[in-house]
């Protein structure tokens, strides 16, 4: 494919004003930081009506377009939600700075005196979709760490994040730190992307936040480090030892609190000796929510014989594709298992190591569970819709990495650092 020289010049001359500024934020004390978070927040109520409107030209667009409710909902921005930034934003603020820490310091038998300190990484590029909030909570992480951020947010929200970040800026530049800081792409052809995951040089990491597709297009394609943020296909297992007054609200939480998002459960997982009584009941609180269910053959027996007034599309048979599907939206894979091995087995096979889940009273088989299975986070007995930065109390995310180097889970400001050796001396030489 061959990229235009300017869209080419667009981007390196964004990355080349943010490079500019990594000196200044590095050395940037803690206190003038958290003062352009809140200066963030701030400017984001300020200039709330500027942001809705644009937001609601974007909206606007995806439903002529024929997005998906659940593209909507996540693309959408009202009072609640800036609240819900400024918030993020606030708490950024109050949380403890990493930059400076001293990880680890020792004098050596020649008297060189090694201290580990956590840096700023330098200028970190946020590839991602239709999440407008991505565009204010990662920048607050970043910008506490000190480190400069380039935003390539979607097309279909491109109108949202020019207010956001003009919004943004401002709060920098009410605290004397350079707005340049904060960089959009605002050339949003694909072709965007190949020039950021090329720019060695320029940009320190990449870090890919949407659907499948972007995240393997980058991770496959850059040339400069990526922490590959995962897709959400995530499970709660109900055991046979579960405590079904608890399992009930977990799985209607797990599914339906917000459907859109990544740590939504897309399986659900039911041991057969509780399923026969227990399905037909979570069935019908999911079937009032607007859920439709893809059932295996066992699970999709015990439905059908259920008193339950099903419309055409509402329960469907189970195909192989739908245990390896993140729907993103209110469907639900249901499978019936013999054991928590064969439940442990599943996971293994079709989960995104995102997510999972099990509820069970039985002390053992819960620890079986939180040892065995291979996943950023597990819970027992909990939704998994707390797998979220601010909700372990990070004050926001950058995202859920599923890789295994640097940083895993949920994202906050000390995966946001790198560290360096500072050696201090009185005129040694080696020998």
């Amino acid at each position: 494919m061959t990229i235009s020289t300017t869209l080419t010049e667009h981007v390196l001359n964004k990355l080349e004003g943010a490079k500019r500024t990594t000196g200044a934020l590095a050395a940037a004390s803690t206190a003038v930081k958290n003062e352009a978070l809140r200066n963030m927040a701030a400017a984001l109520w300020e200039q709330r009506a500027g942001i809705i409107a644009a937001n609601a030209a974007d909206v606007a667009d995806a439903q002529a377009a024929g997005q998906l409710q659940a593209r909507i909902d996540r693309l959408l921005l009202n009072e609640t939600r800036i609240l819900q930034m400024m918030e993020g934003l606030e708490q950024v603020a109050e949380l403890a700075d990493p930059v400076g820490e001293v990880l680890d310091k020792n004098e050596l038998q020649n008297g060189l005196e090694i201290t580990k300190l956590r840096v700023p990484m330098g200028v970190i590029a946020m590839i991602y979709e239709s999440r407008p909030n991505v565009t204010v909570d990662a920048t607050g992480l970043l910008i506490k760490t000190g480190n400069a951020i380039v935003l390539r947010g979607g097309r279909e929200a491109l109108r949202s994040n020019q207010a956001l970040v003009a919004a943004l800026r401002t709060g920098m530049q009410n605290a004397g730190l350079p707005i340049e800081a904060i960089q959009l792409i605002e050339m949003v052809d694909h072709a965007s992307v190949d020039v950021l995951l090329e720019a060695r040089g320029l940009v320190d990491l990449v870090i890919p936040r949407g659907g499948a597709g972007l995240i393997q297009r980058v991770v496959q394609n850059a040339k400069v480090p990526v922490i590959e943020t995962g897709v959400g296909n995530c499970h709660v297992y109900v055991d046979k030892e579960a405590d079904l007054a608890k399992a009930q609200p977990i799985v209607i939480n797990a599914k339906t609190q917000r459907p859109s998002v990544c740590n939504a459960i897309e399986t659900l997982l039911v041991h057969a000796s509780v399923a026969a009584n227990w399905l037909p009941q979570v069935a019908r609180d999911l079937l009032a929510r607007g859920v439709e269910l893809r059932a295996c053959a066992q699970s999709l027996a015990i439905l059908k014989g259920a008193n339950l007034a099903w419309q055409s599309g509402e329960l469907l048979p189970a195909t192989e594709e739908d245990w390896a599907t993140e729907y993103l939206d209110f469907t639900l894979a249901v499978k019936v298992v013999g054991s928590l091995e064969e439940a442990m087995a599943h996971i293994a096979q079709y989960g995104s190591l995102h997510s999972e889940a099990i509820v069970t009273e039985d002390a053992d088989a819960a620890e079986t569970f939180l040892n065995g299975v291979d996943a950023a986070v597990v819970y027992h007995n909990a939704s998994t819709r707390f797998t979220d930065g601010f909700e372990f109390g990070y004050g926001a995310e950058i995202g859920i990495s599923t890789q295994k180097l640097h940083a895993r889970g949920p994202m906050g400001l000390r995966e946001m650092t790198s560290y360096k050796y500072v050696v201090r001396g009185e005129g040694q030489v080696r020998d």
